[in-house]
């Protein structure tokens, strides 16, 4: 089973705990066992897994990345649309996480929550949840 939700982000970095959303997909999908991916269908924008109980740390890791990669720092791409950073810092983390699935639901640590993070916003963002269930018998 497949299928894509859309968002809506509201600055130009940012985080979303999209863990429920996902985790919807996965009780509609019925599986019981499986994996399940998560992909933004975006190339500025990235998806990981960690806390959000404290959302300090989505900032965190934004405000490390923005130290790493600084926004106008003479990338090439920044002759075409000004955005170069948002690609890079996105390709650094990735755009998509794979999750187990157990007794039909995600399979995560007390604190890890799946977030989407923002590097060109304010945008809408296309997020692709495919659900591969378990083989039965084994």
């Amino acid at each position: 089973m497949s299928d894509s939700f859309t968002l809506e982000t509201s600055g130009s970095k940012g985080h979303l705990d999209i863990t429920e959303r996902v985790r919807a997909e996965v009780r509609r999908s019925g599986a019981k066992s499986g994996l399940c991916l998560v992909m933004v269908l975006h190339s500025t924008a990235a998806i990981v897994i960690n806390e959000h109980d404290d959302p300090n740390i989505g900032t965190d890791i934004i405000k490390a990345l923005d130290r790493a990669v600084p926004d106008h720092a003479g990338w090439l791409h920044d002759r075409i649309d000004d955005n170069a950073h948002a690609h890079i810092k996105a390709a650094i983390l990735g755009p998509s996480e794979l999750l187990p699935i157990r007794d039909g639901d995600l399979v995560l640590g007390s604190w890890q929550r799946i977030l989407l993070l923002e590097f060109d916003g304010p945008r809408k963002r296309q997020v692709h949840v495919e659900i591969l269930p378990g083989q039965r018998g084994r």
